[in-house]
């Protein structure tokens, strides 16, 4: 079966993975995630892209980011990767692809999912077992939002906002809501709908999304489900 064109639309938030080849390490030190970061604000920036969540992980990274054109992310994404990969290859003295094929993305429902994958995103690396609180680990968006420093990265989405109405009050709760956890289910479905590139919200907003893009935004209830590759579902 042809592969699905990716799904992009300007002015939706959209959840996107990128994994190293066979599950390699991306990120080796700090210089590492310190280069990734600065790619990220870079391209960003350049491309216009709003990026409101993002965790480096050892092997992998996920971020949530709004594209203000239809080419901003892909473009994006493009210039990471290859500015990434040159600068690690470099670096450390080898050659060849670091990427596992091409990312993974699809767009969310804000209402239903912004901050479920907000929270999903910060307690990667707790799922992981490389830390025990999100807060302990330094290569996320969570300090930001709980107010333990600036993140030049970070552009906060309206639900955000909507928390509270001071700082303190939406830094409080978004820590309530980061250590409340998402329910199995909440972190299956953005899990699959990412790998699948599938639109992940309820009826009304798939129908809104199909309206806009000439590829299947959902996959249709008969036919075979589509198998997700071997480790892709390992720690988020």
């Amino acid at each position: 079966m042809a592969r699905l064109p990716r799904l992009t639309l300007p002015g939706y938030p959209h959840h996107v993975i990128q994994r190293g080849n066979n599950r390699q390490r991306i990120f080796v030190d700090r210089s590492d995630f310190e280069c990734m970061l600065g790619l990220l604000f870079e391209y960003a920036q350049k491309f216009g892209v709003e990026l409101h969540a993002y965790v480096l992980m050892d092997n992998h990274f996920h971020l949530l980011a709004t594209p203000t054109t239809e080419q901003a992310l892909p473009l994006m994404m493009q210039a990471l990767g290859r500015s990434y990969v040159r600068y690690f290859n470099r670096r450390h003295g080898r050659t060849g692809t670091l990427w596992e094929g091409r990312y993974r993305s699809t767009l969310i429902e804000s209402e239903r999912y912004l901050l479920a994958c907000m929270a999903y995103i910060d307690l990667n690396p707790v799922r992981a077992g490389m830390v025990a609180q999100a807060g302990d680990w330094p290569w996320s968006s969570y300090a930001h939002y709980v107010g333990l420093r600036q993140d030049r990265l970070l552009t906060p989405h309206a639900l955000y906002w909507e928390l509270g109405n001071t700082p303190f009050a939406r830094e409080a709760a978004y820590a309530e809501l980061v250590q409340a956890g998402i329910s199995a289910a909440q972190q299956s479905a953005l899990t699959d709908a990412t790998l699948r590139g599938w639109a992940l919200g309820e009826g009304d907003f798939l129908a809104e999304v199909q309206k806009k893009s000439p590829r299947r935004v959902a996959r249709s209830k008969a036919g075979r489900p589509v198998r997700v590759p071997t480790g892709l579902h390992e720690n988020g």
